[in-house]
């Protein structure tokens, strides 16, 4: 199944990166439209300008005269957002169908979302149990410790190595957890009180979470086995 979720994400990705080139394309074609059909498009949101394009009714027969010609391309361009939007979420339908069959708690996490869980999915691979613990799932993602220390002072940094992908995950879950979680306010607050710097400690942050994600894959791989063994 994790194949299946890397072929998908792919295919989202670049669903989601022809649907901002659709409305780039939107947003530079009104500036550069008459000023009959620009005026009344400025004021609506992104969501109203679409539905609004797309239910035009352009005369396809007039196509040799600029302001029918921007009509029909305003109209193509916003039903091409919609079929991509609607795409987009038939993806995420299967992305996370899959990964609540690979492992639902994560998404049950704080501050792990959809798109977290499945990239962190995709780094594990289709055999977690190649990690040999928890800290080589920490260097596999880039958040183990690395030694930093000078002279009398004992610290470490961030690791600038391993799947970045998967680092810049963590980190964003870190991030979110730092921002709405009091308990992960007090951890960062007591080891600033240490005398760790704010880098050190979203660094342990990171690696803690790590941590916390490697259980959940390596138990849920587990109940995987035991019920394909009884099966």
């Amino acid at each position: 199944m994790v194949e299946s979720l890397r072929v998908l994400r792919v295919c989202r990705k670049t669903a989601i990166q022809a649907r901002r080139i659709a409305l780039q394309m939107i947003q530079t074609t009104i500036v550069c439209a008459p000023d009959k059909l620009r005026d009344p498009l400025r004021q609506m949101t992104r969501l109203q300008l679409i539905r609004t394009l797309a239910a035009w009714r352009p005369d396809l027969t007039a196509y040799r005269e600029v302001e029918e010609a921007y009509r029909i391309s305003l109209k193509s361009l916003a039903r091409r957002y919609l079929e991509l939007h609607d795409e987009i979420a038939d993806l995420d339908d299967m992305i996370e169908a899959i990964v609540k069959d690979l492992a639902p708690e994560l998404l049950e996490r704080r501050g792990i979302g959809l798109n977290s869980a499945a990239q962190l999915l995709l780094t594990a691979g289709d055999n977690p149990e190649r990690l040999k613990s928890e800290a080589s799932f920490a260097a596999l993602c880039g958040v183990s410790p690395v030694p930093a220390s000078s002279g009398k002072t004992v610290r470490h940094r961030l690791n600038r190595g391993g799947d970045r992908a998967a680092n810049s995950t963590i980190h964003i879950i870190a991030i979110g957890r730092l921002r709405l979680d009091q308990r992960t306010q007090a951890y960062v607050t007591k080891r600033i009180a240490a005398g760790n710097s704010k880098l050190e400690a979203i660094r342990s942050l990171k690696r803690y979470v790590a941590r916390e994600v490697f259980g959940i894959i390596m138990r849920r791989q587990k109940q995987i086995n035991q019920s394909q063994i009884a099966a």
